[in-house]
């Protein structure tokens, strides 16, 4: 029988100026991609290692080293949820291993999933932290999106940044995302100066472990769990304090964990946002088949790229289409 070959490759991509939000800046998206090659077929998968919870290019190498001979003797799909814990790394390697086995099979993997096909949908575009000013500028260059992701930062001049940026488009509706910038306190006077805006869902406002601060909160707006929800293992906490949650691949360590997520998330009445790192296509591609299961759509990772892979994702202002099968799946 012949043996399954792994090559990892770390890489980066340029992204079209900065992307800011309020932990930092970056000028590059930089992934990690897992090929696995078994006689003719061969699959792909990529990652974002991020440093938020731990991870990097060094460490995401490392513990897809660590299950190399598991890999190679033919380990799969349901192994590599005890092999790996969680995260990119596991991410990478679980998209690979559906990829490999849709070429095998010559079966698309919404097929082996089964799942709806893929169809063209409109995403989310974001807006990067920056000054009122900068801030409004973009998005009157995002004409055609309609809804658009703000990062803010938790600060006194968020609302300067939101009044900015309604009055530059003012027919967009808005996500803010503070990417956990809030405390307690700050995000409950925060809430108020927010009525008569079109505010369509509140991102992750408080750090990750103090969720417990929006139990006596009352937001007329949604509120959605992005860095306190990874995996499984933390809905039965985080449901009673969110309307939605955000399911990242990167997070839940591939498409596997995320369609069993994305269930047990329906089942308890939560709502689903798919969303992305800053990444190529081919991280979009295993993400895509859960549109149908979500009321927001977050997969603008590419379009904040200068460039992107061969065959990716095939956009017309906002509306995205599945990438080419040739990329992945």
């Amino acid at each position: 029988m012949a043996s399954r070959q792994m090559t990892i490759r770390a890489q980066s991509w340029p992204i079209s100026g900065s992307f800011r939000i309020a932990r930092g800046a970056k000028t590059k998206a930089r992934t990690v991609m897992v090929s696995l090659a078994e006689r003719a077929a061969r699959g792909r998968g990529e990652c974002v290692p991020y440093a938020r919870y731990g991870e990097s290019i060094k460490s995401v190498i490392a513990q897809l080293e660590s299950v190399r001979a598991a890999i190679k003797s033919g380990a799969g799909r349901r192994d590599l949820q005890t092999l790996l814990p969680p995260g990119a790394a596991r991410n990478a390697l679980d998209c690979a291993l559906w990829d490999l086995e849709a070429k095998q099979k010559t079966t698309p993997v919404w097929q082996l999933a089964d799942l709806a096909p893929p169809q063209p949908v409109k995403t989310a575009f974001t807006i990067s932290l920056d000054t009122p000013q900068k801030m409004a500028l973009a998005a009157q260059s995002a004409k055609g999106f309609d809804l658009l992701k703000l990062k803010l930062a938790g600060d006194g001049h968020d609302i300067t940044r939101l009044r900015a940026i309604t009055g530059a488009r003012a027919d967009a509706a808005l996500i803010l995302d503070a990417n956990e910038g809030f405390d307690a306190d700050g995000f409950s006077t925060f809430l108020p100066a927010l009525a008569g805006m079109n505010i369509a869902l509140i991102e992750q406002p408080l750090p990750a472990g103090a969720d417990a601060g929006l139990a006596d909160l009352r937001s007329p707006i949604p509120l959605c769990a992005d860095e306190s929800l990874h995996s499984r293992a933390e809905l039965s906490t985080i449901a009673p304090l969110y309307d939605v949650i955000n399911i990242k691949l990167d997070k839940t360590g591939g498409l596997t964990e995320a369609l069993m997520l994305a269930k047990d998330a329906k089942t308890r009445g939560l709502d689903i946002m798919i969303g992305c790192m800053v990444s190529t296509s081919l991280s979009m591609a295993p993400a895509f088949l859960l549109i149908g299961m979500a009321a927001y759509v977050d997969l603008d990772g590419p379009l904040l790229l200068t460039r992107d892979r061969r065959h990716g994702l095939r956009h017309d202002g906002p509306q995205i289409s599945p990438p080419d099968p040739r990329l992945w799946g």
